[in-house]
């Protein structure tokens, strides 16, 4: 038997070499197999014990029905992700569908661990909006302008970059010298800054409707758009800002509605730590490719924690040039702007909560969540629940595959469908069409319900990018 054969139930051991090494050299001096192990042990020590997945998962909550809003595959999904021994508890929304590892709309905790698999390849992906201070109605008659205005600031597509270097101070930090890789994407970072990816990313300018916050029903106001804004104010005793973002919240109001990510930045590292956690897991424990993690406190997780934060702030600085450079070229001034992460993982106490394609919903904590292309995205206050990890869903979430989408319509029909909703589109595809999407107002009524959100506004689209495929329009 060869050294190597002898030796394995070390195998992962950062010793391996130099154990390898000394194995070769006691079997040339005859000694027998169970004598190499015995020596081996007595020199490096025993080997480590392999543990294995927990039998039943750690605890979680579902929002909505499975079966009718969720498939049980994304659920068995986030079981075994919980079954993790460094798993804590679980979340499922209600836009929830299968992915790797993580399922799209699952919330994992993890005891002082972060998994890069489960945090995904599109760290820090993310919803940016930029609402303007012109009336609605301006937006709406100059539609076809700023329509082309928004056209001639976007590049779509994988491995796209802008002709022109765009300017932002996340191209200055530091931080890119943090390890060679990060140096190494800082030029790859420059090219694609300022732009978006491909599938379900998408630019498009909305039309929005300031709403009567949905309360718990023992407080709740009238569900009606008639409420004031000083009457809505009253129902948000906390945070402060809150509070001053409702009674500023125009009745009606255009905006700028962007979702994207961190583009090769992100996906580069991801796949990185992704191997590194692999190695490293497999060491200690047993588990399915792309269940691993990096020990918080290792020099790995450490330094993946520090690239992922990195990965996020591009992300963020990518929405922040396109959003400024429409607003220059049309002319129009931005009042607020609210923006939210998925695709991350965030510190809580000693839990590692990773959302993957789920929106922070802290109390007060200000999130959108998109529909499709033809239907509303909201503007939603966090309400805290501790049930669902502090979370809400990242938009309507798919209904089915690609694939399957592909296979129910046409691009003629996703055509007849937003020619009849009188949107303007570019880059539209079958597989991002509105059919491919669940019923968004289910999908926030479901989270009304489960007190996780109050709902501040409906935004309506009337103009949409997306990337499109090959044979797309």
């Amino acid at each position: 038997m060869k050294p190597n054969k002898i030796i394995e139930p070390w195998k992962g051991d950062k010793r391996w070499t130099d154990m390898a090494a000394r194995a070769a050299k006691l079997k040339k001096t005859g000694l027998s197999a169970e004598q190499i192990v015995a020596a081996i042990g007595a020199e490096f020590g025993p080997p480590p014990q392999i543990a294995q997945l927990d039998v039943q998962p750690k605890p979680y909550t579902v929002i909505g029905e499975l079966g009718l809003d969720i498939e049980p595959a994304a659920l068995a999904q986030l079981e075994l992700a919980l079954r993790l021994p460094v798993a804590v508890r679980g979340a499922l929304m209600p836009d929830a569908h299968p992915g790797y590892a993580l399922p799209i709309g699952g919330v994992f905790a993890a005891q002082r661990a972060v998994a890069p698999a489960m945090v995904g390849v599109d760290i820090g992906c993310r919803m940016h909006l930029t609402i303007f201070a012109e009336p609605a109605q301006q937006l709406l008659a100059r539609r076809a302008e700023l329509f082309a205005d928004l056209q001639a600031v976007t590049v779509f597509g994988a491995g796209g970059s802008r002709d022109r270097q765009a300017d932002h101070s996340i191209l200055d930090g530091e931080r890119w010298q943090l390890t060679a890789q990060t140096r190494d994407l800082r030029d790859k970072a420059a090219r694609q800054l300022g732009t978006s990816g491909s599938g379900n990313h998408f630019a498009e300018l909305v039309i929005g409707e300031r709403m009567s916050p949905l309360l718990p029903r023992s407080h709740e106001l009238p569900r009606s758009h008639e409420a004031t804004k000083e009457q809505q104010a009253e129902h948000f005793s906390e945070p402060s800002h809150l509070r001053d973002f409702v009674a500023k919240l125009p009745a009606q109001f255009c905006a700028l509605l962007t979702h994207s990510g961190s583009r090769g930045v992100g996906y580069a590292i991801a796949n990185h730590y992704i191997r590194l956690a692999q190695q490293e897991t497999e060491r200690h424990t047993k588990v399915p490719r792309m269940y691993e993690w990096l020990d918080l406190a290792g020099q790995a997780g450490q330094e993946y924690w520090q690239a992922m934060q990195l990965a996020g702030d591009f992300a963020q600085a990518n929405h922040e040039v396109i959003h400024a450079l429409f607003a220059r070229r049309a002319k129009l001034t931005p009042l607020a702007v609210v923006q939210n992460h998925h695709n991350f993982a965030w510190l809580h106490g000693d839990m590692v909560i990773h959302r993957k394609g789920a929106t922070p919903a802290g109390a007060g904590e200000l999130g959108i969540i998109p529909g499709s292309m033809a239907s509303a995205s909201y503007l939603v206050a966090g309400r805290g629940s501790e049930a669902a990890l502090w979370s809400a869903s990242h938009g309507a979430g798919r209904l089915g595959s690609r694939t399957q989408a592909r296979s129910r319509s046409t691009l003629a029909e996703a055509r007849r469908v937003m020619q009849h909703a009188d949107i303007l589109v570019e880059g539209l595809s079958v597989d991002e069409a509105p059919h491919a999407y669940k019923d968004i107002e289910r999908v926030i009524q479901l989270q009304v319900e489960a007190d996780m959100i109050t709902p501040l506004a409906t935004m309506r689209p009337i103009a949409v990018i997306m990337a499109g495929e090959a044979g797309d329009e």
